[in-house]
């Protein structure tokens, strides 16, 4: 049986990343401010949205990509739901979560409103005591214009 200091520092380091997590949406909701989400990642940290977004190795590739993300995606709400957080040890994590985005996009000239059904697969390591995403790979399960629907 797990010490209950244990048990506390790997509860702790749960509220953390989730946390970390709440600190990646609200800079993305906030018109994707890159400088803050870029912060939240390791120095040679990745982002990767797979086909639809693509794949952004290291600090400086995922700051530029929301940069340009910004004109794309004029509005969003992240809603990211259901975690599962594994904590191996006092530096290393991972979670799964799901994210649920309406938003609204630059679309031939205008904006149309979508939305965006994903899930993500992170790690996450502790630095200094502090938790960053080492890694993000995101699934998107559909990304369709609100009106037309996903089905």
């Amino acid at each position: 049986m797990q010490s209950i200091e244990d048990r506390l520092a790997r509860l702790e380091a749960t509220d953390e990343i989730i946390r970390l997590k709440a600190r990646y949406c609200a800079f993305a909701d906030a018109n994707y401010d890159a400088e803050g989400l870029s912060g939240l990642f390791v120095e040679d940290g990745y982002w990767d949205g797979g086909p639809e977004f693509g794949r952004h190795v290291g600090r400086g590739a995922i700051k530029d990509f929301l940069d340009r993300t910004r004109a794309q995606i004029r509005f969003a709400a992240h809603l990211a739901i259901n975690p599962l957080i594994e904590v191996q040890d006092a530096d290393h994590a991972t979670g799964k979560w799901r994210l649920f985005m309406p938003c609204t996009v630059a679309a031939d000239g205008g904006t149309e409103a979508r939305w965006l059904l994903c899930e993500y697969d992170e790690s996450y390591v502790r630095i200094d005591g502090r938790w960053m995403f080492r890694s993000v790979d995101m699934k998107v399960n559909f990304y369709a214009p609100h009106l037309k629907g996903w089905a």
